[in-house]
């Protein structure tokens, strides 16, 4: 296999770059300023009255779906989980009738306003969280057109304007709710160098709207509450043919969002795989008028292989968490059990994202490296690593000046609030440039090469318990879930390196 993989893809790696390249998560996510102060604009023109009960009330409503979405999987059809591709009644309306009635959650003022103030940072946080990740795992993508199903009151779109500014021409908002289109539009009301955006009730109505020539998309985010396994169907095929290049499927990190996403990554992948089976099964006569198919599909994140789940028939989900710092807004309307608010939250969720075609052979990024023990590292000690310098190591503070222990806990949220738009627009700006100047030095490549680290890993003394799954073969077509075992005796370098990864960064094999 070694032999086949093309020596411009093959790429050095050192035991210090392993770990800036395998980074993939963020330990406490800060919502922008700007969509901070758009939230805190748009909760001014709201009524105030009642906030904290209008929360309240849209939690519960969530934890009823919840529940009735649980029990939705035992009515699906077999005939449909048997064959995927058997034609199927297009769904014409987002909210669905199933046989517990109608439970899809209307969004009306009330809920919508509750979501601004209360879900709102969260979701974005997610969303960032994935869409960063597809940008380092695709340093050359740069979607400039998107199309947001689910889009609520915009926070993917947030989120994509955050992670690719300067490359985001259109983006097409699919939103069945008014009221949420409605707030979506007052958040970013005085937003400057806004791309073109377009919403639209259904998937028809922009089918309807659009040409077919400008149907393509670089890039389709799904963030949805459609609970019929039958639409999800439907809608996910739909969107796979609006799509171009790459596919992004998001849904909450429970037993159930899992289950879906599980679904819909199996149905793509067998679908893909199907097409590709029929064109090689077909008859091969020379004709000009027959254009050879190039489709294919490969997961880019978060699985590091296009097999079957590992995770499928188990006491486990995939899901994944992200921290974020509570926004004002959030600490106000929020209630906590008999206890002080936190100033964090942390959001779980699911995901996976696609691209079309096959996925690039590489070498894995271990190979030919040579890890030394502990005891061959302490044989090549040199007397001098000994030495101290006693004089460094009580250099007091510049100025004689000693920091306080106990400082007063702020947020920043609240700090950078009441700063300049443009101070802060420029220092996000340099953020931004700094992180792309960093991740062009390493990056974790889409081979097969690199794990993924599922839940958060066992620190105990000098060894590193995790649960990674991994690809069991080079071409990525099988993967496995295993516990692997990282002690210091064995591998300084790597157990160093597992003691600072956390849950949803890549583990190199």
């Amino acid at each position: 296999m070694a032999s086949s993989i093309p020596e411009a893809a093959q790429k050095l790696f050192t035991t210090e770059t392993l770990r800036s390249a395998s980074k993939q998560s963020e330990k406490c996510h800060i919502v922008p300023v700007r969509l901070r102060r758009a939230i805190k604009k748009y909760l001014k023109d709201q009524e105030k009255q009642y906030m904290r009960r209008k929360v309240l009330r849209l939690s519960e409503s969530f934890s009823t779906i919840k529940r009735v979405n649980l029990q939705i999987c035992a009515t699906t059809s077999k005939e449909l989980v048997e064959d995927p591709l058997k034609s199927v009644i297009p769904a014409q309306r987002w909210k669905i009738k199933s046989a517990y009635g109608d439970i899809g959650l209307k969004y009306k003022e009330d809920e919508t306003v509750a979501y601004v103030a209360s879900r709102m940072p969260a979701v974005y946080s997610a969303c960032h969280r994935v869409l960063s990740e597809v940008r380092r795992r695709l340093p050359g993508f740069s979607p400039a057109k998107v199309l947001d199903f689910g889009a609520g009151t915009g926070s993917a779109f947030w989120a994509v304007r955050e992670v690719w500014p300067k490359s985001l021409q259109r983006i097409n908002l699919v939103e069945p709710s008014q009221s949420m289109q409605r707030a979506g539009q007052h958040l970013v009301r005085g937003l400057k160098d806004l791309p073109l955006i377009h919403s639209y009730n259904s998937i028809p109505a922009f089918t309807q709207n659009v040409k077919k020539s400008e149907r393509k998309h670089d890039l389709s985010y799904v963030l949805g509450e459609i609970p019929s396994l039958k639409d999800r169907i439907t809608i996910v095929r739909q969107l796979w043919d609006l799509t171009r290049d790459v596919l992004v499927l998001v849904e909450p990190g429970t037993p159930q969002g899992s289950s879906i996403i599980t679904t819909m990554r199996s149905h793509i992948l067998w679908m893909e795989k199907r097409k590709c089976r029929k064109t090689k099964d077909a008859p091969t006569e020379s004709s000009k008028d027959i254009v050879p198919y190039r489709g294919g599909a490969f997961i880019v994140a978060p699985c590091p292989h296009d097999g079957r789940c590992p995770l499928e028939n188990t006491e486990k989900y995939c899901h994944f968490v992200q921290r974020l710092e509570r926004t004002t807004s959030q600490r106000a309307y929020k209630r906590s059990k008999g206890e002080p608010l936190r100033g964090f939250e942390d959001e779980k969720f699911c995901f996976v994202a696609f691209r079309r075609g096959q996925r690039p052979l590489e070498s894995w990024p271990r190979d030919g490296m040579k890890f030394d023990t502990l005891k061959e590292q302490h044989a090549k000690r040199r007397p001098e690593d000994f030495e101290i310098d006693f004089e460094d190591q009580f250099e007091s503070e510049p100025g004689g000046v000693i920091p306080h222990e106990h400082d007063h806990a702020s947020y920043d949220s609240d700090a950078t609030e009441t700063e300049t738009d443009a101070d802060n627009e420029n220092d996000q700006e340099e953020e931004e440039d700094e992180d792309e100047d960093e991740e062009e030095t390493t990056m974790a490549g889409l081979g097969s090469g690199w794990g993924r680290i599922i839940y958060m890993p066992v620190r105990r003394g000098r060894r590193v318990e995790m649960d990674v799954c991994r690809a069991t073969k080079r071409d990525g077509s099988e993967g496995s879930f295993e516990r692997i075992v990282i002690t210091q005796s064995k591998n300084p370098a790597l157990h160093k390196q597992a003691r600072r990864s956390l849950w949803g960064d890549l583990w190199p094999f």
